[in-house]
C-alpha cells in the first residue's frame, strides 16, 4: 500500500468540494484525461465517474466508483487501471491551524499490478500520488484566494 500526505492551505470543506465534484476529476487525478459523465449518487457509494485515461489516440474509457463517503472527512474509491487491474484509493482530511492535512492511500486489489512486490508497486504509486495531491492542493488553494 502506498500512503502520501499533503498540507493544504484551505479548509477541509474546500478540499472536499473538489474531491466530490466528479467533473473536476481529470484536473487533479494523474492519468485521467477527460470526464464523460458523472452518475448520481456521486460521491455517495455506488456513484461513478466515467472518465478516459491516456492521451489521444491511445485513450481508454474507464470508471471510478465511490465505495464509502463521510462528508468532509473521508472518501474511498474503487479505481480501475485497465489493463493493470483495480485498486482502492482513500482520501482522509483533518483540519490544521492553517488549513488541512490530506492523507491519500492506495492499494492494488486485483490484476497484474496486485502481483508486484509491495515495495515495487509503492514506488510507482507514491510518485503518481504525490503529483495527484500537488494538483489537488493547487486547486483547493486557488478556491480560497481572491
Amino acid at each position: 500500500m502506498s500512503e502520501n500526505e499533503c498540507l493544504i492551505d484551505a479548509s477541509v470543506d474546500d478540499v472536499f468540494a473538489i474531491l466530490t465534484d466528479g467533473w473536476s476529476y481529470a484536473a487533479w487525478v494523474v492519468g485521467a484525461s477527460r470526464i464523460r459523465d458523472v452518475d448520481p449518487p456521486w460521491p455517495e457509494p455506488g456513484g461513478r465517474i466515467h472518465h478516459s485515461v491516456g492521451a489521444w489516440p491511445l485513450v481508454i474509457d474507464d470508471t471510478t466508483t465511490a465505495l464509502e463517503y463521510e462528508p468532509s472527512r473521508r472518501l474511498k474509491l474503487q479505481v480501475r487501471v485497465w489493463p493493470a487491474g483495480r485498486g482502492e484509493v482513500e482520501f482522509r482530511a483533518t483540519e490544521t491551524p492553517t488549513g488541512c492535512r490530506v492523507v491519500m492511500t492506495e492499494q492494488a486489489t486485483s490484476g497484474p499490478i496486485s502481483l508486484l512486490p509491495a515495495a515495487v508497486a509503492d514506488l510507482a504509486l507514491h510518485a503518481r500520488n504525490t503529483e495527484t495531491l500537488k494538483r489537488l492542493k493547487l486547486l483547493a488553494e486557488k478556491r480560497v484566494k481572491p
